[in-house]
């Protein structure tokens, strides 16, 4: 079958006080609307992406929802699906490869964007956070001729929201209406609210190692001279160790 701001606001949050009868919430009722914050991080020395949204202050109906991240990964990095299926069978994430025919082992210039789903969890810690883990790798990167350094850009998510019941306060986030799995291991299609964030940075940047033009001769001579007493020290054991029959 692919970032985070976290933040919070001082403002407070009311429901509905509406009777059953009514449909339609007075002046004094409407919610006031808090603040939704994303923050995308990196897990250094790796380019593991942590995924933070917070909902402003507590917000009981939360416990109803599900948070549902789409990221998208740039050409630089790869996720691996066999990496995914191991985390998911250890409850570690619940992440998704949408993209397909997908080549992980493509260099940076040959690779395509991808886009990994990722069901967020409720963050122990924080009653109205939402959080997210998704393991990611550079690609191979052509040598640079004076800089040994790169950088790719992270683009921020797209941040879907599901419900079982409405309440105001989400209102205050929903832009549009989109369609994604209800669950991870589900083959029902729910309606998710495409929402609307602050982010605490416009987008993750991530500094990746690359090889120096200046070094591409050394560089094959030694992979050559390896790979040469690597077959020659095979060569010998086959034919010191080998049994041959005619």
């Amino acid at each position: 079958m692919p970032g985070a701001r976290l933040g919070g606001s001082q403002d407070s949050v009311r429901g509905s006080g509406s009777d059953s009868g009514s449909t339609e919430l007075s002046p004094d009722q409407q919610p006031q609307c808090t603040s939704l914050r994303l923050r995308h991080s990196s897990l250094r020395p790796r380019p593991d992406l942590l995924t933070k949204v917070k909902f402003g202050e507590s917000i009981e109906d939360l416990q109803t929802c599900r948070l549902l991240i789409k990221q998208y990964i740039p050409t630089g990095l790869f996720v691996d699906p066999y990496e995914l299926a191991s985390l998911r069978e250890r409850n570690i994430t619940e992440a998704v490869m949408v993209s397909e025919n997908f080549n992980i082992e493509a260099p940076n210039y040959l690779s395509k964007e991808s886009e990994v789903l990722i069901y967020a969890r409720q963050d122990s810690q924080c009653i109205d956070c939402f959080q997210a883990f998704l393991p990611v790798h550079y690609r191979y990167h052509r040598p640079h001729i004076k800089d040994g350094e790169t950088f790719t850009v992270v683009h921020n998510p797209d941040l879907l929201m599901y419900c079982d019941q409405e309440f105001p306060v989400l209102k205050c986030w929903a832009q549009s209406k989109v369609t994604a799995p209800c669950a991870l291991n589900s083959k029902d299609i729910c309606q998710w609210n495409n929402m609307k964030y602050k982010s605490v940075y416009k987008n993750l940047t991530l500094q990746v190692p690359v090889g120096l033009t200046i070094h591409t001769s050394l560089v094959c001579s030694v992979t050559l001279l390896i790979s040469i007493l690597c077959s020659t020290w095979i060569l010998v054991a086959v034919f010191k160790y080998g049994h041959f029959s005619l």
